[in-house]
């Protein structure tokens, strides 16, 4: 998958799971004070990202300090490489 297939993909995933704009999906978008989302919300798009990406990420505790959409795509673009690197 590419850079660029993976954040259309979690802009898609979020964009749908939370009903929000893909014009306003962008690398700066605060996912608190942008998206309006709260602590409950980030449980969900834990699940939303789990589901697209098919791998567990509930434990982890770099989740927690994301702030930023771009935040979420370095993290996702991370894990993907692990995975690829362990296989």
């Amino acid at each position: 998958m590419t850079e660029q297939e993976v954040v259309a993909l979690i802009n898609s995933s979020l964009a749908e799971e939370f009903e929000l704009d893909l014009e306003d999906m962008d690398a700066d978008a605060d996912i608190f004070d942008d998206f309006g989302l709260d602590s409950l919300d980030i449980v969900d798009m834990v699940i939303v990202l789990e589901s697209a990406f098919k791998f567990k990420i509930r434990e982890e505790r770099a989740i927690r300090k994301i702030r930023k959409l771009g935040e979420i795509y370095t993290f996702v673009l991370g894990k993907l490489n692990e995975a690829e690197q362990a296989s």
